[in-house]
């Protein structure tokens, strides 16, 4: 196993912030809550070379350590930012750990953009949603320059695709490019942007962050969310739709973390209980 994210071969923007990092799961997390999370990403000339956010929950530790996803640990690797996203890895990191990682949801982080950074003459891009979830975005916010493309069902294996989707964020150059097609398409989508290397703006890898912050879809009550149960919620509500986002997509994180606590070096992680983020 490598010992983490970073040592894959990325070609960096040296202006880029480069924030401090906790390594958790092979993963190098941002110390960066929602806020400060939304503050960097704003002070990114829209001008400056194609970056992107990826926002790490169970599912995702779960693909990058258990399935064996090349393509998905290469997104990650050249993720400028790698925000952790979700209560449960984020107790368990400090509980087995002593990690303490500041929590950046991708909904939260997203909210806090539409509503204090993104001006109404800035250029968006969408990949994925609806007509009418663009359409919501441009009357809640007071948007005037949103782009929106839809690409076909069955992304993840449709190259033709994807390169379709980087011809489109190429051609209708923007500030921020909000990734809307699930995971793991829309990280492959801003890898392949990323490695076009003739786009611009920041992308947000942050699954249905817009549908929450445009009124779509309804969040977990506040309390439900700190106590780390909107996985719960959301099963509740839609069981069809999330029984197997949280019982095969997630549920195997409790087995990369018992490997990661019996040997903490394969994960890139430090021995003992280190502190991070206080």
């Amino acid at each position: 196993m490598q010992t983490g994210l970073r040592d894959i071969s990325r070609d960096a923007v040296d202006t880029q912030p480069e924030p401090e990092t906790a390594m958790f799961l092979g993963v190098p997390i941002a110390l960066l809550d929602a806020g400060d999370a939304a503050r960097l990403i704003a002070a990114r000339p829209a001008q400056m070379p194609f970056t992107y956010v990826v926002t790490p929950n169970a599912a995702h530790f779960t693909r990058l350590n258990e399935v064996g996803d090349d393509q998905f640990r290469a997104a990650y690797a050249r993720a400028w930012l790698c925000l952790l996203d979700g209560q449960l890895p984020r107790g368990l990191a400090r509980l087995l750990f002593g990690l303490s990682l500041p929590l950046a949801a991708g909904s939260d982080v997203t909210l806090r953009l539409l509503d204090a950074y993104v001006r109404p003459d800035d250029a968006l891009t969408v990949i994925g949603g609806s007509a009418e979830l663009c359409e919501r975005l441009k009357q809640r916010f007071g948007l005037t320059r949103v782009a929106w493309h839809n690409p076909p069902m069955g992304l993840v294996h449709r190259p033709d695709a994807i390169e379709a989707c980087v011809d489109f964020i190429v051609a209708h150059p923007a500030r921020f490019v909000f990734f809307c097609v699930g995971t793991p398409q829309g990280e492959y989508v801003a890898l392949r942007t990323a490695e076009r290397g003739t786009a611009v703006g920041c992308g947000l890898c942050v699954g249905s962050s817009l549908n929450f912050a445009t009124g779509m879809v309804s969040r977990a009550p506040r309390l439900v969310r700190q106590a780390g149960l909107e996985w719960a919620y959301r099963l509740a509500r839609n069981p069809l739709r999330h029984w197997r986002r949280v019982f095969v997509d997630s549920l195997p994180v409790l087995w990369t973390i018992a490997r990661a606590r019996l040997n903490p070096a394969a994960f890139g992680m430090a021995g003992g209980r280190d502190r991070a983020g206080e």
